[in-house]
């Protein structure tokens, strides 16, 4: 059998069981129904026992290991390898932790948090911590937002001891190392990077951070000291809090979200029409509270997961979750299956964050939102204060997650609820509660859902603003056009998996990621 043949022969196996697996993800995040919990997690095991075939994992390695004379090939084989190395291991132990991961989704997608002896949803939380200035609700809505914590903490911390067993007995000194090699990330760079930004932002975003907290204090009627958790708009201090110069949600009131949504792509030549069609974009009950984007079959079946609400913040979330969309539906259908996909996650990332800032891009609210354009020269300023408040909370926030995960495969059973306030306080610089014995950490469901991902997210944010300022300088400096549509398509989504992530950025924008695109962008800023 031809190198040809046998590949071709693993893509319609891989497409065979990545379709049956996006069904029924997309079916037990849509309904909540058990009968498709149960059906995710027979999916998983059939794609991860597929991928555990210990003859075809020799194959692979021995094609590895032999001249081949076409680059795809090559990546084909290096995408199958990266997915077989994790799962060869024994049917019972890969069943095991497919069954632990999907009663633990389960949990997130169906519970609902308690507060003041009803059922509230993320959403009635996130209005309470925006709007509410009652100091004793918005501490009590704090905690009901990490109940969940507490009813996921024992079984997760069983997973993550699973995976570190698993991964040591694959050779590697634990699945945190393991999900950096396999996703061809070098892990000590991701980490000086993120400690040379961290030092690099420290004194930006302690003054920006004191100018927000003296607003907050003094909305609140309370000292600086006095601020806790709880005071900010977002459970996790991943978002900016509002400014009193800067309330955006009004200009949603009556505003189809979708519809702002296609136009928006469409001025670039980008059509969603169809993907909008297949998604489900808002609340109800049993229903995931989250969004995502999911590729079901890399032939153009892309679906967007939201809770819509007329606000700037599913209106931003909708652009991100569809630029992940676009990115997915315009990649090239010629690829071969396995590379029929973004060239990695933080690509993917990279593009959804471009699209999610525009919703306080100037220009976007006045040719889209319809604001009046003396009405946008006059927020202008306090929209690019508002932009950088949330890109240096972003990328504290995300340090703070990477940082503590790391720790946490280090060793699971040290003292984890003071660590995290630790590394809390000391990258995000919030006053931990008084009570930190709590696994308030264990309440952000990416511990569970997508394990050592996280850094993704950061790694999206400074590849965006080093695309972003090529687009700007090279392509136009008007972003809504079907130039830069154009470029996107052909230069970033068409390529796939075709070449690694950073040959990617390079071919894309002349040099390999560097984060001193958004150093300039977001950090060293003069006012």
């Amino acid at each position: 059998m031809s190198i040809e043949q046998f590949l071709q022969e693993q893509n319609e196996k891989m497409k065979s069981l990545h379709i049956n697996r996006a069904e029924t993800s997309w079916m037990a995040a849509t309904t909540g129904e058990d009968e498709w919990n149960k059906k995710t997690a027979q999916a998983q095991t059939d794609m991860n026992v597929y991928f555990s075939n210990k003859e075809l994992f020799e194959k692979v390695q021995q094609l590895l290991h032999t001249e081949i004379d076409h680059s795809l090939n090559m990546r084909e084989l290096e995408s199958l390898y990266a997915n077989m190395v994790r799962n060869q291991l024994p049917e019972e132990e890969l069943k095991e932790m497919v069954n632990l991961s999907t009663e633990l989704v389960s949990v997130f997608n169906t519970f609902r948090a308690t507060l003041d002896e009803k059922e509230v949803s993320e959403n009635d939380i996130r209005e309470i911590l925006i709007k509410s200035n009652d100091l004793n609700l918005r501490e009590r809505a704090w905690h009901a937002s990490k109940q969940i914590g507490k009813k996921v903490e024992e079984k997760l911390l069983t997973l993550i001891r699973k995976r570190n067993e698993t991964a040591r007995q694959l050779g590697y000194e634990d699945y945190h190392q393991m999900s950096f090699e396999l996703q061809e990330l070098d892990r000590e760079f991701v980490f000086h990077t993120f400690r040379e930004l961290k030092e690099l932002s420290d004194e930006p975003f302690y003054q920006l951070k004191r100018e927000m907290d003296t607003e907050l204090a003094e909305r609140f009627g309370i000292t600086l000291e006095e601020l806790r958790p709880w005071h900010y708009a977002d459970p996790f201090f991943q978002e900016a809090p509002p400014s009193k110069e800067l309330e955006l949600d009004p200009f949603y009131r009556g505003k189809n979200l979708e519809e702002l949504t296609a136009a928006t792509f469409s001025s670039m030549g980008m059509d969603i029409s169809d993907m909008l069609a297949k998604s489900d974009l808002y609340p109800r009950a049993k229903k995931n509270q989250h969004a995502f984007c999911t590729d079901i079959n890399r032939e153009g079946d892309v679906r967007v997961l939201c809770n819509n609400t007329e606000s700037d913040y599913w209106s931003a979330t909708m652009l991100h979750e569809f630029g992940h969309a676009v990115y997915f539906k315009y990649i090239d259908q010629s690829l071969p299956f396995s590379l029929r996909r973004p060239a990695h996650t933080l690509t993917t990332e990279a593009i959804a964050m471009l699209y999610g800032r525009m919703a306080k891009d100037p220009t976007w609210m006045n040719r889209f939102l319809g604001v009046e354009q003396e009405k946008v020269n006059e927020l202008k300023p306090v929209i690019e204060l508002s932009l950088r408040r949330q890109m240096l909370i972003s990328a504290r926030w995300i340090m703070t997650f990477a940082f503590f995960e790391r720790e946490l495969y280090r060793n699971p059973d040290q003292d984890l609820n003071t660590l995290w306030w630790k590394i809390v306080k000391d990258v995000q610089f919030v006053n931990p509660p008084e009570e930190q014995n709590y696994p308030h950490w264990a309440a952000k469901i990416h511990f569970t859902l997508v394990p050592v991902y996280y850094q993704n997210y950061l790694l999206g944010e400074l590849t965006t603003s080093q695309l972003q300022r090529y687009i700007e300088k090279n392509v136009s400096t008007d972003f809504f056009t079907p130039e830069v549509g154009e470029f996107l398509l052909t230069e970033f989504f068409k390529p796939g998996a075709r070449d690694h992530w950073n040959t990617k950025i390079e071919k894309a924008t002349g040099e390999k990621l560097n984060p001193l695109h958004f150093v300039d962008q977001f950090v060293n800023v003069t006012r």
